[in-house]
């Protein structure tokens, strides 16, 4: 079967959102940048092809226009595709999902969330191998101090998605 992508971006209050996804709309990494290469970069091989510019990805862009108007439940629904090498992340990823909007949680309840509480850098690396941002939230784990740690599109961009779930209704 031939790989095939699709790529869009949408204006936000944070940055440019870009999106790539298969022809059935799976998403397989999306961030706060408007440089496809680096996404790319982030598609597991066995899912990359050369994503072609489509100004709208149907129901993926309408969820992310709905999050953005303030129904932070909208990305709930979107399907994801990204692969690892490791049963744990792709378990992580999908605990991640179930963080509800406006409810952070530190990585030591994440990692119990998970199934493993004391394994806490493994689920620190679950977030930062997460390749489809905002649909994987991994922007709602934070430090155990209550601080921002680290977020591969920037802290400001965390904060502002935060700040967005925690004033709209989930």
């Amino acid at each position: 079967m031939e790989k095939k992508m699709n790529m869009t971006t949408v204006d936000t209050p944070a940055g440019p959102f870009t999106i790539l996804a298969s022809d059935d709309n799976a998403v397989r990494a999306a961030g706060f940048t408007t440089d496809t290469a680096e996404l790319l970069r982030l598609v597991h091989p066995s899912l990359r092809a050369e994503p072609r510019a489509r100004p709208d990805l149907g129901s993926v862009t309408d969820a992310v226009r709905s999050y953005l108007d303030g129904d932070v439940a909208a990305i709930d629904e979107v399907t994801v595709e990204q692969h690892t090498g490791g049963a744990f992340l792709s378990h992580s990823w999908d605990t991640l999902r179930h963080v509800k909007p406006g409810q952070p949680v530190t990585y030591t309840q994440f990692a119990a969330l998970a199934g493993r509480p004391s394994a806490i850098r493994a689920a620190a690396t679950a977030c930062a191998r997460n390749a489809v941002a905002l649909f994987v939230p991994c922007h709602r784990i934070i430090g155990t101090d209550g601080t921002l740690r680290g977020y591969r599109w920037g802290l400001d961009v965390k904060k502002w998605l935060l700040a967005h779930e925690n004033t709209t209704d989930s």
